[in-house]
């Protein structure tokens, strides 16, 4: 399975930002994927996870602000990112788990995407 994720970019404090990882190489239905982030001297934390039955885990620090969805006509799980704050500011990933089941340890997941960043301006 290869991912891509995209949909990074500069926005102002209480914008919005929808991250997109799109696979190619197999369906990603029996999959979980899961998007996690990484600022600067800070260790990789997951910030929201879906399981191939469409079950959800979502981070404190987002809850009520970030939404994440999958599209399999499409092939690709969103994240949609409400309400950003400039602690939010890091670099995104996502990542696909084969035992369809999520986890919040990045050991959990077997493939990863390049990343994409986000930088969320006071």
């Amino acid at each position: 399975v290869q991912l891509q994720a995209s949909g990074g970019g500069l926005v102002q404090a209480g914008g919005s930002l929808r991250l997109s990882c799109a696979a190619s190489g197999r369906t990603l239905d029996y999959y979980s994927i899961a998007w996690f982030r990484q600022a600067p001297g800070k260790e990789r934390e997951a910030v929201s996870c879906i399981a191939s039955d469409g079950s959800t885990s979502i981070a404190d620090s987002v809850k009520g602000r970030f939404t994440i969805s999958r599209d399999r006509s499409a092939n690709t799980v969103h994240l949609q990112m409400n309400s950003l704050k400039p602690e939010d500011t890091a670099v995104y990933y996502c990542a696909a788990g084969r035992t369809g089941a999520y986890g919040r340890s990045p050991g959990f997941y077997n493939y990863w995407g390049q990343g994409t960043q986000v930088t969320v301006s006071s």
